[in-house]
């Protein structure tokens, strides 16, 4: 009877976690798509459709099957162990119909480089305007681990606004992947909302990493105020002399020293 009521409590223990997972809030997903993948539903209940790219353009790989993927749950871990990769630039057209505003979401994850430097990428939209730049993965997370970049923008009166930058829109979101001199592009999936930055699921914080970049933080907190607090400390007593400021005597020497060669020679000159 005691076992019996344990596993119960484990299996209500479980159920309420997989519960909260999916009700954790996100906005109207109007495009989403596993990148070299097959169509997949996420926790969240985000629908991705099989990679439309599929022998057409880049190239599929499912390499990063035979790693586990930090950061996500065992249940989207196929949404960053397939990616579309190209030797050239690559991109995927979103059509948006209505105005709004609305969020990017790219998911990466570096399966196959062990360090910073080896593969080097921009994001832009619509040719124009450059939302990840020079993104490196390894060195934003280490390899085997989920990262997401989270790109805000608006469609207003055939307006494009993103970034703070402004340009024409015809209906259709182009998102491409650059090519640069260090390595392929790559994406490993993302999808298009209708709403902010606050109806995207976060990541959850990387072991470690999230823990020294706090450390840092309270270490440059206790320096500044260490340096307010010597700003305020007055010296008790009155201030002690520097002995050096008023000393003239290093200047007098040379003239005390040209004064005793002048009066004798000018003595000898006389009584000639």
């Amino acid at each position: 009877m005691k076992y019996l009521f344990h596993i119960i409590i484990t299996i209500v223990f479980i159920l309420g976690l997989n519960n909260l997972y999916i009700s954790d809030a996100i906005g109207e997903v109007i495009w989403a798509v596993n990148s070299g993948g097959e169509e997949h539903t996420d926790g969240f209940g985000v629908h991705y459709q099989s990679d439309p790219l599929q022998g057409v353009q880049g190239i599929a790989s499912d390499y990063g099957r035979m790693l586990h993927i930090a950061r996500t749950s065992p249940q989207d871990q196929l949404l960053y162990q397939t990616e579309r990769y190209d030797l050239d630039t690559f991109g995927y057209e979103v059509p948006i119909e209505e105005d709004g505003d609305y969020v990017l979401v790219l998911k990466f994850c570096e399966v196959y480089f062990t360090a910073s430097n080896q593969k080097v990428f921009d994001v832009v939209l619509n040719e124009q305007h450059t939302v990840v730049p020079e993104l490196d993965i390894y060195d934003k997370v280490g390899r085997g681990t989920a990262h997401d970049e989270i790109v805000p923008f608006t469609i207003t009166r055939g307006k494009l606004k993103v970034l703070g930058e402004v340009s024409t829109f015809s209906g259709t979101l182009l998102v491409e992947f650059i090519k640069g001199y260090r390595d392929n592009p790559k994406v490993n999936a993302l999808y298009v909302l209708k709403g902010s930055t606050d109806d995207v699921p976060k990541l959850p914080p990387i072991p470690g990493l999230d823990l020294d970049e706090e450390e840092e933080e309270e270490e440059e907190t206790e320096k500044e105020q260490r340096r307010e607090l010597n700003k305020k400390r007055k010296t008790s007593g009155p201030k002690t002399v520097d002995p050096y400021a008023s000393d003239d005597s290093s200047l007098m020497f040379p003239i005390l020293i040209a004064v005793g060669v002048f009066i004798p020679t000018l003595f000898c000159l006389c009584r000639l």
